[in-house]
């Protein structure tokens, strides 16, 4: 494999792949079932917890 191949491979395939996984990491965070999971992530740094005196 020389330069010219991968860069050429980058360029299409990379490209491609690159797209389809930013389009399934926002599908991820913008469906409808996730919304719960974004609210108890965001509640966190207001959770009121014990401090670990051990």
């Amino acid at each position: 494999m020389n330069y010219h191949f991968a860069r050429e491979f980058a360029d299409s395939w990379g490209l491609v792949f690159l797209l389809l996984l930013f389009l399934t990491a926002l599908w991820r965070a913008l469906r409808p079932s996730a919304w719960a999971q974004h609210e108890s992530a965001r509640l966190i740094p207001l959770r009121d917890e014990e401090p670990n005196n051990g």
